[in-house]
């Protein structure tokens, strides 16, 4: 048996076992697009072997493109009849997507690239009313494209994520709890970037992405949960956001943003600059209304086996994450501080104990 069918096996069984704890006669649904169909393989083989009833639904690349460009308009990127039932009909499912859907902007206009994902709140929002425990696995984004932007090939980078899959799963959940713990509400967090620094006040949801979806998380909506895992997630206070931030590389909707840095007054985004990307980061912050761009979220990278570089920088151990002004920024050695307690030091997660 080859590394890479060894792998799949490990990951469907942690899939089943770990992260969605499937028991016997449990209906699963498994969908994927054509770069995650050898694993959702192993997924069907694991799931019967545990006495799962599973149905595999295949979102086929070519097809998908050619149908979305033929498609009448008043009915594109709307979910029938037949996946509401689909979801109220099923106990879990798991979720390989396809490349991002920027990736088909050739084949694709603006418009019919957003107009073919606008089902996307109603998924969650059926998902979420069926009490769905389900499970996505990023690793499908990874087409050659997207490889393309970090110089590896797709297999590498997806191999990084399934490996990064295989971690313990209950010891990702005990440092993200003991995280969220240290993230209290009415805090006044700093983020220190070499010579910027961002300061904050921490109130709202917190969410530890561990990778394992429990009675808890369907009860509180978080019912769609990441493998690999983690991070843990924060809301912060918008009008009490200040100062600047840099950015590292970070992937967006519209493809590489080498660096950034950006300036926050009374929680608006009010300045912003890159030298390596500059058109990029114009087009990510004209995309978004003036009202709308602002800091509304923080996380803390947990996954000790994540490596940069591979499609995930959120959750490497000890990546900062800000997000909610029209996309998501990655920072890898920052600082982030509570008064005299420092939870990330240069990118290093400090010691919880």
């Amino acid at each position: 048996m080859s590394s890479r069918a060894t792998i799949y096996d490990q990951v469907a069984k942690k899939v089943i076992s770990d992260s969605l704890h499937l028991v016997k006669g449990a209906t699963l649904t498994i969908e994927t697009w054509n770069t995650g169909l050898p694993l959702a393989k192993r997924l069907v083989v694991e799931a019967r072997r545990a006495g799962i009833i599973p149905i595999l639904l295949l979102e086929d690349e070519s097809a998908y493109v050619e149908s979305v460009r033929v498609m009448p308009k008043d009915v594109i990127g709307t979910m029938g009849r037949q996946e509401y039932n689909l979801l109220a009909g099923s106990d879990a499912y798991v979720f390989i997507p396809g490349p991002p859907i920027s990736t088909y902007a050739p084949m694709l206009t603006r418009q019919e690239v957003t107009d073919s994902t606008r089902y996307n709140s109603s998924w969650y929002e059926a998902a979420e009313k069926a009490k769905l425990k389900g499970v996505r696995l990023p690793f499908g984004y990874i087409g050659k494209e997207y490889a393309r932007l970090f110089g590896k090939s797709p297999d590498e980078m997806a191999q990084n994520q399934l490996r990064a899959s295989l971690v313990d799963l209950r010891a990702v959940g005990e440092t993200g709890r003991e995280i969220a713990q240290e993230m209290k509400d009415a805090m006044t967090a700093v983020i220190q970037t070499g010579k910027e620094k961002l300061e904050f006040t921490m109130r709202g949801e917190v969410i530890v992405e561990d990778g394992v979806v429990d009675e808890n998380d369907v009860q509180e909506g978080n019912n769609m949960v990441y493998l690999p895992p983690g991070f843990v997630s924060k809301q912060v206070d918008l009008s009490s956001v200040e100062g600047s931030v840099k950015l590292s590389a970070t992937v967006t909707r519209l493809g590489l943003l080498k660096d950034a840095v950006l300036e926050f007054r009374a929680g608006k985004l009010v300045n912003w600059r890159s030298t390596g990307s500059p058109k990029t980061l114009v087009g990510l912050i004209e995309g978004v209304p003036p009202e709308k761009r602002v800091l509304s979220a923080v996380t803390v990278g947990i996954n000790k086996a994540m490596k940069y570089g591979n499609g995930q920088d959120r959750m490497v151990a000890g990546a900062l994450g800000i997000s909610g002004f029209g996309f998501a920024g990655v920072i890898r050695n920052g600082t982030l501080s509570f008064g005299e307690r420092v939870l990330v030091n240069k990118g290093r997660l400090s010691s919880l104990s």
